[in-house]
C-alpha cells in the first residue's frame, strides 16, 4: 500500500483541519454501496441531481436527512406479513443507508418519488460573505469583485 506524505498541503492551507479525515477516508478500502443505484448529474454550474432506483418502496419507506455536510437517504422495508413461494427472486426488497458527503453550502432543494425513483435536487448557494472580495491597499472600506459573466 502507498502511503503519501501531505505536508506541503498543509504549509499553504490554514484552518483545513477536515482535509486530512478527508484524504483518510478516502484512502479507506471499504468498498462503496451498491444498493440502490444511483445516478449524480450536473444539471447547471452550481446545481445538481441525484437520481436512487427504489424500486419497490414507498414514500413511507424511505428517510432524507441532512446534517451539516451529510445527505443521509434511509429505506426501511416494512416486513411482509404473508409468506411467498418465490420461484425467482431478482428484485432486491433489503434496508439500505447512503451518505453522501455535500460540499460547502450545498443544500436540498426538493425531493420526489416517481415510478421507483428517488430524485434529489440539490444546490449550491454561496452566501454574499464567502464571494471574493478585492481589499484595497491603504483603504478602510472593502468592494466585491465584479464576476466577468454579468
Amino acid at each position: 500500500m502507498r502511503n503519501f506524505d501531505f505536508a506541503p498541503l498543509y504549509r499553504s492551507a490554514i484552518g483545513f483541519d477536515r482535509l486530512a479525515q478527508l484524504f483518510d477516508d478516502a484512502q479507506r478500502n471499504d468498498a462503496a454501496p451498491s444498493y440502490p443505484p444511483y445516478n449524480i448529474e450536473l444539471i447547471a454550474e452550481d446545481k445538481y441531481n441525484i437520481t436512487m432506483a427504489v424500486a419497490g418502496f414507498d414514500r413511507s419507506e424511505l428517510d432524507i436527512e441532512t446534517e451539516r455536510d451529510t445527505l443521509k437517504i434511509v429505506g426501511r422495508k416494512q416486513k411482509d406479513e404473508t409468506q411467498k413461494n418465490y420461484l425467482h427472486r431478482g428484485i432486491a426488497s433489503r434496508d439500505f443507508e447512503h451518505r453522501f458527503r455535500l460540499a460547502d453550502h450545498v443544500k436540498v432543494v426538493s425531493a420526489r418519488l416517481d415510478n421507483g425513483l428517488l430524485s434529489i435536487e440539490l444546490v449550491r448557494e454561496v452566501p454574499e460573505a464567502y464571494k471574493p472580495r478585492r481589499i484595497l491597499i491603504d483603504g478602510d472600506n472593502l468592494q466585491l469583485v465584479q464576476s466577468q459573466a454579468a
